[in-house]
C-alpha cells in the first residue's frame, strides 16, 4: 500500500532524529523499537561544550582537530564547537537535569583527548538516558509530531533523478507499506552489532547506511571504527561500557603484576587519545584492568551506571581493579553528509551517527557524539524545512528486492560478528582483511535472511573493503603491515555502490 505524507519522515529516535523533529515543526517520526531506544540512551559520556571560564569553542575545536588524526573537516567542527553552548542551553530549556557543584554552576568534567574540563554529564555517567527523557518528553509534548514504534525502514524510494521521495516500511502489523514524503532524514544510529565485542545495544545494525549505500547515495571513512578501550570484559553481549570519565576521575589502567603500562606508552597516559588506549588494552588482552578504587565509597553515586554492571557481574569497583578490553563503539564513518544533514542525493538527509560529516576524522574526540545530533539536528532540520520536492507516481525506483524483505530481526549472525572482530577488528592487515572479506562472503546467503541481517553483512563488507585500500595507519585505523600515517593518503575518502533498482510494482493507493 502506499501512503502520502505531507511531512517529512524521519527514521530513527535518537539524539540526533528528535533534534531534528524538535526544530524542523511538523513531521513523522518513525523507530524500530520504541521511542528513544538505542545509542544514544546508553551513552555515559557526556556532552563536550566550551562553557569554563578558561575555555573557548577555539579550543575545543583543536583539541578535535588533534584527535582526528589530520582528516577532520575545519569547517565542520567549527560549526560544532560554536554551537555547543546554545545546544547545551536548549536541553536546559527543555528541562535537562545536569550535574551540578555545590554553588549551583554545571559540573565539568575532564576527557581524554580534552584541554580543558568541559564535559557535561548527568547522574554521573547516565547522561545519554538524561538527554534522551529530555526530548522523549518534549517530542510527547508535541502535537505536530506523529510517532509510529515498531516500524522497520527497509530501503529508500527514489524517482527516476536520484531523488529520494520515500521509504519502504515494514510496519508494526508485518505489512508493507511505501511512504512518499516531501524528504527522509536518516538518523539510525551506528553499525555496533556488526562486531562480536561492542558497547552498542542491539538495535544499532547498521540499517540507514545500507538502505543509502543500496540507493546510490555517498559514503565516508567507512574504515574508521572506534573501539572504545574499556569495556567490562565479563562475557557479556553487549559489552557494559565502563565509561572515559572514571579516567578522567583518576582511575587508571594496570596489568596483573599492577604496572601502569599507559604511562610508558603516552604522555597523557590513561588520557591518551582513544585509539592508542584501545590498542594498548587490546595487546594486553586477558591482562588489562581499570583500576578505579581510588573513587571509593563515593562510585554508587557518583557512576551509578558502571557500578550496577560492575556488581551485576559479580565485581566490587570499589575494591578491586575490573577486567576491561576494547570493544566496538562508535562509527565515524557512513553516509557522507554536510553539516545541515543534506547528503549526495537530494531529499535524503543524515544526521547523527549514520552520518559521516567529517568532524571525527580518524578518531572521535570523547563527547562529541551527543553534541553531533543536537548541534547538527537543529542545521538539518532548517534544511528539511526549505527543500522542496514533487513526486511523480509513474517513475517510482526501488531496490530490487525491497518488497521482499518480511523478517526484520537478525539471528544467527555470531559467525558474520566473529569474523569482524577477528579480522577487521582493532589492528589489522592485508591478510587479515583478506580473510574477514573471504569469510564475509561465505556467509551471505545466511546473514542476508532478515532485514537487520542483510544491512550488517553490507556494511561488513563495506567496511572491511575500505580498510583494505587504505594502507596506512591513522587514528581508529591501524594496520600491522603499515604501521605508519602516509602524509599521501591524507585525505577522507569517499565511496558509491552501484545501485540496483527497479520500477515499483503495481500497489494498492
Amino acid at each position: 500500500m502506499i501512503v502520502r505524507h505531507d511531512r517529512p519522515v524521519i527514521i530513527g529516535s535518537g539524539v540526533g532524529g528528535l533534534s531534528v523533529a524538535l526544530a524542523a515543526g511538523p513531521a513523522i517520526i518513525a523507530t524500530k523499537t520504541r521511542l528513544g531506544a538505542g545509542s544514544s540512551d546508553w551513552a555515559q559520556g557526556g556532552v563536550a561544550s566550551a562553557l569554563g571560564e578558561d575555555d573557548h569553542p577555539d579550543l575545543h575545536a583543536q583539541d578535535t582537530l588533534s584527535v582526528s588524526a589530520g582528516l577532520a573537516v575545519a569547517d565542520a567542527v567549527e560549526v560544532l564547537t560554536r554551537g555547543g553552548p546554545d545546544a547545551v542551553a536548549e536541553l536546559i530549556r527543555l528541562g535537562a537535569r545536569f550535574d551540578r557543584t555545590t554553588s549551583g554552576d554545571l559540573a565539568l568534567g575532564r576527557e581524554g583527548g580534552h584541554g580543558r574540563r568541559r564535559i557535561v554529564h548527568a547522574n554521573g555517567d547516565a547522561t545519554g538516558a538524561e538527554i534522551m527523557r529530555t526530548l522523549t518528553e518534549a517530542v510527547d509534548n508535541r502535537t505536530d509530531l506523529e510517532v509510529h514504534e515498531d516500524h522497520f525502514a527497509v530501503d529508500l524510494v527514489l524517482d527516476r533523478s536520484g531523488s529520494v521521495v520515500g521509504v519502504v516500511m515494514l510496519t508494526s502489523r508485518n505489512e508493507t507499506e511505501v511512504w512518499l514524503a516531501p524528504a527522509v532524514v536518516i538518523a539510525t544510529g551506528g553499525i555496533g552489532q556488526v562486531y562480536a565485542r561492542t558497547t552498542n545495544p542491539t538495535v544499532v545494525t547498521g540499517d540507514g547506511i545500507a538502505m543509502a549505500a543500496r540507493a546510490g547515495a555517498v559514503l565516508a571513512d567507512m574504515e574508521f571504527v572506534q573501539f572504545h578501550p574499556t569495556a567490562l570484559d565479563a562475557r557479556l553481549d553487549p559489552m557494559p561500557l565502563l565509561t572515559e570519565a572514571l579516567r578522567g576521575e583518576g582511575a587508571h589502567l594496570i596489568d596483573g603484576s599492577g604496572h601502569r603500562y599507559m604511562l610508558d606508552l603516552h604522555p597523557d597516559a590513561e588520557l591518551a587519545p582513544r585509539d592508542v588506549v584501545a590498542r594498548a588494552n587490546y595487546r594486553h588482552r586477558g591482562d588489562a584492568y581499570l583500576d578505579a578504587t581510588m573513587i571509593g565509597a563515593a562510585f554508587p553515586e557518583r557512576f551509578p551506571t558502571v557500578f550496577a554492571s560492575a556488581m551485576a557481574a559479580g565485581l566490587d569497583p570499589r575494591y578491586q581493579p575490573l577486567p576491561v578490553s576494547p570493544a566496538c563503539h562508535y562509527f565515524m564513518g557512513g553516509i557522507d553528509a554536510a553539516p545541515d544533514g543534506a547528503t549526495s542525493l537530494p531529499g535524503l538527509f543524515a544526521v547523527g551517527e549514520a552520518a559521516s560529516t567529517g568532524i571525527h576524522g580518524a578518531n572521535r574526540l570523547a563527547s562529541n557524539s551527543l553534541l553531533e545530533g543536537l548541534v547538527f539536528g537543529r542545521l538539518t532540520a532548517d534544511a528539511v524545512r526549505r527543500h522542496r520536492t514533487s513526486i511523480d507516481d509513474g517513475s517510482l525506483l526501488v531496490p530490487h528486492d525491497a518488497l521482499d524483505t518480511r523478517d526484520r530481526r537478525g539471528v544467527g549472525l555470531d559467525p558474520l560478528r566473529s569474523a569482524m572482530w577477528e579480522h577487521v577488528g582493532v589492528e589489522r592487515s592485508a591478510e587479515s582483511l583478506r580473510a574477514g572479506l573471504q569469510q564475509i562472503d561465505a556467509l551471505t546467503d545466511q546473514a542476508r535472511a532478515s532485514g537487520e541481517g542483510r544491512n550488517l553483512h553490507e556494511v561488513a563488507r563495506l567496511i572491511a573493503t575500505a580498510a583494505l585500500e587504505r594502507r596506512e595507519s591513522r587514528g581508529a585505523h591501524y594496520r600491522l603491515d603499515h604501521p605508519t600515517p602516509d602524509p599521501r593518503a591524507q585525505e577522507r575518502r569517499t565511496t558509491k555502490l552501484r545501485p540496483a533498482l527497479g520500477r515499483l510494482p503495481q500497489l494498492t493507493r
